[in-house]
């Protein structure tokens, strides 16, 4: 599911969009007002007037220093920095909103411990809420409800809450302003001549970071079983592989 979206902060009157971060970020780089207008090819009066509209409704944004032996120069004051990290979030909540990417494994019901039922998959068995009836199920697992992990540091399958596990493959990834997307191939019973199963993660950039993700990258990921949603499926449904 892809929708676009613009995200913007209200603040009083003023509306503060990508625009006006990517202002404070290049003015934060560029150590002034001239050098964030010449890196946006902006012209100064208009990035200067800016500057002046957004601090009257939200305060002091840019902090200047004249001359000195450096030359003077701007900088971001903390409340600049605040709103840029509460833009950040709000991205971040938009894009795990706007793009989420669901991987649908299939397979009979091979065991049940009340509302959750094991599925066996092709990707091995998978933990998962299912209808009572349900003799063959499809399990939907959305991208935001998949953590990844280093191989050392996974969690295990029993704990304080019951975890899918599934060791595969970075196969891709699609980094956004705050918040990434993973592709993993994971490891399964497929033949040479089938296309891995992929399931997708959305994770933050800062976990890209931490994890050093990156294409044939080993990884774990993990999917709490209350999580993971099946729907009963019958033959006529049609092919019951993972996809």
């Amino acid at each position: 599911m892809e929708k676009a979206f613009d995200p913007y902060l209200r603040i009083d009157d003023v509306t503060v969009d990508r625009s006006d971060v990517e202002m404070l970020r290049a003015i934060d780089d560029r150590g002034s007002l001239s050098g964030a207008a010449d890196a946006l090819e902006r012209s100064y009066p208009r990035l200067q007037q800016r500057v002046v509209d957004l601090e009257e409704a939200i305060g002091p944004l840019v902090e200047r220093t004249r001359g000195g032996a450096d030359g003077g120069g701007s900088s971001l004051t903390a409340a600049a920095r605040d709103l840029l990290a509460r833009f950040d979030r709000l991205v971040a909540a938009y894009e795990g909103v706007a793009r989420v990417d669901e991987a649908v494994l299939s397979g009979p019901v091979v065991d049940r411990d009340g509302e959750l039922a094991t599925v066996e998959t092709a990707v091995g068995e998978v933990l998962a809420v299912v209808p009572a009836e349900a003799e063959t199920a499809a399990v939907t697992i959305r991208s935001d409800a998949v953590s990844l992990h280093a191989p050392s540091d996974a969690p295990p399958a029993e704990g304080t809450s019951v975890r899918n596990r599934f060791s595969g493959t970075v196969a891709w990834l699609e980094a956004g302003d705050a918040v990434a997307r993973v592709g993993v191939d994971l490891e399964g019973d497929s033949t040479a001549d089938d296309d891995p199963v992929e399931l997708v993660a959305l994770v933050t950039r800062r976990s890209v970071d931490t994890l050093g993700l990156e294409s044939g990258r080993s990884i774990v990921a993990s999917v709490k079983a209350t999580a993971a949603r099946g729907v009963a499926v019958t033959d006529r449904d049609g092919d019951l592989s993972a996809r």
